[in-house]
């Protein structure tokens, strides 16, 4: 134990791909089946060359595909866990098994907290998250000299 009385735990070592690389995140109280879960992030770009042509067709295509490479980047992981993909565009669209793993999760904070709008939150700060995510891209995309008198 730490001296705030918590149990240290550290991560299994089975989520560790053989390049290293491991999922961003680890419940430590089972999730469901008493099963963990464990989860990985990415925001893409739904602009990027890479993934216009099909964003152009299709809303949320951008995060579709970006989920399904992280399933198959973690494929490996053992059976014990339960692998969650979440893949969010810079316009706002989310996968669809992260839009109902992420309702799941509101649906859990209202029922713990009785107000209602606990979702409503949830989604607010994730979208409050994307727009600062978009605005430190758009910003570190300027050139600024030090000669311009409006700095």
């Amino acid at each position: 134990m730490d001296t705030a009385g918590v149990p240290e735990t550290k991560e299994p070592v089975c989520l560790a791909r053989l390049d290293g690389k491991q999922p961003d995140g680890l419940t430590l109280i089972p999730w469901q089946g008493g099963k963990p879960l464990t989860w990985d992030v990415m925001v893409v770009s739904t602009l990027a060359d890479s993934y216009l042509h099909s964003t152009s067709h299709s809303a949320g295509s951008a995060a579709e595909t970006a989920s399904i490479r992280k399933e198959t980047k973690y494929s490996s992981l053992p059976p014990d866990f339960i692998f969650q993909p979440v893949a969010i565009e810079t316009l706002g669209p989310l996968n669809t098994s992260a839009l109902n793993f992420l309702s799941e999760v509101g649906h859990r904070l209202t029922s713990l907290s009785g107000n209602s709008r606990e979702m409503s939150f949830l989604f607010q700060r994730i979208s409050m998250l994307i727009q600062h995510f978009n605005s430190a891209l758009t910003t570190d995309s300027f050139c600024f000299s030090d000669e311009d008198p409006d700095l």
